[in-house]
């Protein structure tokens, strides 16, 4: 089965809100981006605006597109099609609507969480993406 998916890296600073998969759910206790299943004809923009008010409770307001992966859980005979955004701007106070567990992190300290497979590899292009910005700011 392959599914398209819509996540969100949602910024505050120099972190970003990571949330934990509800027990019961598939893989649960993986941590993850925020996000969901595009339904019908949405659009990748379009999904992620529901998904982050459906789950968050937030509003965006400035979404930029950042990339798309494609992972395969080999063990479930699936695979998402990741359409991930930057998420810089938002209204409201996120919470866990779902019940699921919230978290501001660092990208260093999202390192130590145990998030989906999918996700783990964007966590470190992240970490790259400090590094990089770090030594062109500095001369390193």
């Amino acid at each position: 089965m392959d599914i398209n998916v819509a996540a969100g890296i949602v910024w505050r600073g120099h972190c970003f809100l990571a949330g934990q998969r509800r027990t019961g759910s598939p893989l649960e206790g993986y941590w993850e981006f925020p996000g969901g299943k595009l339904e019908g004809t949405e659009t990748p923009q379009e999904a992620l605006c529901r998904e982050l008010a459906e789950e968050l409770g937030i509003g965006v307001r400035s979404a930029t597109f950042w990339k798309q992966v494609k992972h395969r859980y080999v063990e479930r005979a699936l695979t998402v099609t990741l359409h991930i955004f930057h998420v810089t701007d938002f209204t409201g106070e996120p919470c866990g609507k779902e019940g699921q567990n919230l978290r501001w992190v660092t990208r260093a300290e999202a390192l130590e969480l145990d998030f989906l497979p999918a996700d783990k590899t964007l966590l470190c292009e992240l970490q790259h993406d400090l590094q990089m910005t770090t030594h062109a700011r500095y001369g390193e």
